[in-house]
């Protein structure tokens, strides 16, 4: 089983992804380690304020083959990160499909508002953020806007955080 994990900045899917490694023993790929992996590395000229569309151009097709790869062998795995494109199902045959299941992790503007805190507070539960001075109310209510739509657009599966922070998956 492949679990894909997508969603603006900042709103769990590390987390998410950690809790599932937990309790389901998946490991999982994080892309924001893949991306800092090849920048280092100085496998690539991008760099970690690059575009997301250059970003996500330049790892999807990596985690895809590697996603294949895995469906192949048998072998459970978690990829979370907000560099899957939308239009991920166009890159699997039928065949591949059967073992995935993708989320995508949206937060509405009521639960951004009465949260925000919050949010910041457990921005770093599983991975220390080291620069987050981008993440300012206005970024988080328009990134999740623009994710909500491009998920209702695309119609891809997402888990709407409103009220309070409830993100339950049953594998």
């Amino acid at each position: 089983m492949i679990i894909l994990i997508m969603g603006a900045s900042h709103t769990g899917k590390t987390a998410l992804a950690q809790k599932l490694l937990e309790e389901y023993k998946y490991p999982y790929l994080s892309m924001d380690h893949l991306k800092m992996g090849l920048i280092r590395s100085g496998n690539t000229t991008l760099t970690p304020l690059s575009d997301d569309k250059a970003l996500t151009d330049y790892l999807w097709p990596i985690v895809r083959e590697m996603i294949k790869t895995a469906i192949e062998n048998k072998q459970n795995l978690i990829v979370e990160g907000c560099y899957i494109p939308f239009e991920w199902p166009k890159d699997f045959e039928p065949e591949y499909m059967e073992s995935i299941k993708y989320y995508c992790l949206v937060m509405s503007s009521r639960y951004i508002m009465n949260h925000f805190g919050d949010i910041k507070k457990y921005a770093s539960v599983v991975e220390n953020r080291m620069d987050d001075e981008d993440c300012t109310i206005e970024t988080v209510l328009r990134d999740n806007a623009e994710i909500l739509e491009q998920c209702q657009t695309y119609k891809v599966n997402y888990l709407l955080i409103d009220e309070e922070y409830q993100v339950e998956i049953e594998l």
